[in-house]
């Protein structure tokens, strides 16, 4: 029998507990506990990057962090990206630009963007397909991807 463990954390700016098992992912924690079905399940092994959060402003493949590992961090999940009914501008981009097909990296990506974004507001594209470069898309073939972030980019320098 695997021991419970009771944790609390920050979920997109929220406050949140839960009750896991010693096993649990924090993937399975926010798919099957909290409802947060945007971070995919592709590999299970941290190689596709479907499942891509940020933990305390680092990005993490969510599939290789226990649950129990969340206490006392600060989560932030695709969901969190938009501002209510507002999207994030790399959300718009990636809609103009049709940067996503079938949906399964486009979270993930979109997390990693964000994070990329953050961290450096004027990005290389070099850069960009680095800090990409452990997001697998099977559709869409990364060129419509680095345009959108790099116009993000352009764009979020513009506004402030």
């Amino acid at each position: 029998m695997s021991k419970k463990f009771h944790v609390s954390t920050t979920v997109n700016g929220d406050p949140v507990e839960f009750l896991c098992d010693s096993r649990e992912t924090v993937l399975d924690v926010l798919r099957d506990r909290l409802s947060l079905t945007g971070a995919k399940e592709g590999c299970g092994t941290g190689d596709c990057g479907a499942c891509s959060i940020t933990v305390d402003d680092r990005l993490v493949c969510a599939c290789l962090m226990l649950g129990a590992e969340a206490e006392g961090k600060s989560i932030e999940t695709v969901e969190g990206i938009a501002a209510g009914e507002d999207l994030h501008p790399l959300q718009k981009r990636f809609i103009e630009y049709a940067a996503l097909q079938c949906g399964i990296c486009t979270p993930g990506i979109l997390v990693a963007a964000k994070n990329l974004l953050e961290k450096h507001p004027d990005p290389t594209e070099e850069q960009v397909r680095y800090w990409l470069a452990g997001n697998l898309c099977r559709c869409t073939g990364y060129d419509k991807i680095i345009r959108a972030v790099m116009d993000t980019a352009a764009e979020m320098r513009e506004a402030s």
